[in-house]
């Protein structure tokens, strides 16, 4: 390799990994602010009112949880840890780790402003809601949501004024407000590394191996439907704009592959990866890169097939 060829890859891999950890970034940091606000000012009480008890009307609570809390696939990862901790119910926090980065608004509106009002848009929500409530159910198998984390972090360095098992009313509500910024700013540290990792891992990927030769390798229904999958693993783009960047391959592959990009993007790529082996146990994590990407698979595959799209 000659120097100007390496300090070409060196300046590609480097913009690149900019992009994506430039991109990326705000979203942690919003997860992880609301992560330290629920910590603070939400009881395990308040929760339980608020989720179902039965089975599957909490898993659906979970799959739409995103449209309250407009979170990506990198801020969704401290959340849902945090909620773990308050007692959400397990179906109801995989559901959530995987619907969140595609049916909040933001990605709602810029899936609108790339392809209009149509069955690209529609059938992304769709996928996206029943596919991440069918990987909630089967993990609701696991009654315990300690069971899927690794252990807790320590806070380290950081003084706390209350208690972060519940919320302490008797403080004043600036004292517990300082308190949940504390606990967002040391998560979103912890957190930073992984993402850091996870960026750094899909700027090399994609620096040694050229998008075209994956495009390349999927010319068939069910090969076009793998390859968009192992793209979007691969680029790790922010669900709020991925819209857009899938935008360039309409007219190479079939719409039910286009949406094989859209769903299994925003719930695993590269980065997020990264990021599950932070706070989950590496087995679980494998069941759900799995278990999405067969179900992705499965969906897109008909839509291919059996519809003609």
């Amino acid at each position: 390799m000659s120097p100007e060829t390496f300090w070409n890859q060196l300046s590609s891999f480097t913009t690149v990994f900019l992009g994506i950890f430039m991109e990326a970034a705000p979203f942690l940091l919003l997860g992880t602010i609301a992560s330290g606000l629920i910590e603070v000012f939400v009881s395990q009480e308040n929760l339980a009112r608020f989720f179902p008890t039965r089975l599957i009307p909490a898993t659906i609570t979970g799959s739409l949880l995103g449209f309250i809390f407009p979170v990506c696939d990198c801020g969704v990862v401290p959340l849902t840890q945090r909620l773990y901790k308050k007692g959400l119910p397990t179906s109801a926090g995989i559901a959530f780790l995987l619907a969140a980065p595609i049916v909040n608004p933001i990605v709602i509106a810029s899936t609108y402003s790339a392809y209009g009002f149509g069955r690209v848009l529609v059938t992304r929500l769709i996928l996206g809601i029943v596919i991440s409530f069918s990987v909630g159910l089967i993990f609701s198998l696991n009654k315990s949501p300690a069971s899927l984390m690794r252990a807790p972090v320590p806070l380290a360095n950081v003084h706390l004024e209350l208690a972060v098992q519940d919320p302490a009313p008797n403080l004043s509500f600036f004292t517990r407000l300082k308190t949940a910024f504390r606990i967002s700013g040391n998560e979103f540290f912890n957190m930073g590394r992984y993402l850091v990792i996870g960026s750094l891992l899909a700027a090399l990927v994609q620096t040694v191996i050229p998008p075209s030769l994956i495009i390349a390798a999927g010319s068939g229904p069910l090969s076009s439907v793998i390859v968009m999958q192992g793209l979007a693993f691969v680029l790790s783009v922010c669900s709020t704009v991925d819209a857009f960047i899938s935008l360039t391959f309409v007219k190479l592959f079939s719409t039910g592959s286009i949406l094989s990009f859209l769903v299994f993007g925003p719930m695993i790529d590269i980065k997020s990866t990264m990021m599950f082996l932070g706070v989950m146990r590496p087995k679980m994590v494998f069941y759900l890169i799995l278990l999405t990407f067969l179900l992705v698979t499965l969906t897109t595959l008909f839509l291919n097939n059996v519809l003609g799209w």
